[in-house]
């Protein structure tokens, strides 16, 4: 294992091993010690192919049965992991413990946290950290005061940060569960 698979959108132009470019055109595959990494047009879309864009996929085939399938876009990709249980897996996909009762957003969140520690990012760049007078509003409006300060002591404590990163990853803790809030926030004008 130990090994980085860095995979971008079409218009980053990303896909490395270990910070290696190590597929040169479209189709191409790439063999690693316990892993592979395979480009083409292959696969089901979980959607639809965007306007303009052409079927790109990155197939990896990783240790203890992982496959990650990514699709890519001109500026966004679609991802999907297949695996078997894990000990101690917990995250967005929930816990795999057969209640989903506990696979809340606000479950998980206060399991594992709101947001990704810097230091545990597996991705390359920076998260834009967005934060509006319209979420504050909204924030504020929708979010009772009991949550939302829950939310604002479990963002400090996980985060170790105050500001915007806080008051965003407290929005994200009280909506999480809602996948339009960023969208309703902006009729808080």
């Amino acid at each position: 294992h130990g090994h980085k698979i860095e995979v971008g959108t079409l218009d980053s132009g990303i896909l490395t091993v270990d910070g290696q470019e190590v597929i040169a055109g479209f189709p191409g595959s790439y063999s690693g010690a316990g892993f592979s990494v395979t480009y083409d047009g292959n696969g089901e879309v979980p959607d639809v192919v965007p306007e303009g864009n052409e079927k790109r996929v990155v197939h990896m085939d990783l240790p203890l049965g992982v496959k990650v399938t990514v699709f890519q876009w001109s500026n966004y990709m679609d991802v999907q992991i297949e695996m078997a249980k894990q000990p101690g897996q917990d995250g967005v996909c929930g816990n795999f413990n057969g209640n989903q009762g506990d696979d809340t957003t606000q479950s998980i969140m206060a399991r594992v946290g709101a947001r990704v520690r810097v230091n545990e990012c597996l991705l390359s760049g920076h998260a834009l950290i967005e934060w509006t007078p319209q979420m504050d509003k909204m924030l504020h409006a929708e979010c009772g005061a009991q949550t939302r300060a829950a939310g604002h002591a479990k963002c400090a404590q996980w985060l170790g940060a105050g500001g915007d990163v806080v008051n965003s990853c407290t929005f994200d803790y009280c909506f999480g569960m809602n996948v339009r809030a960023r969208k309703h926030a902006k009729t808080y004008a």
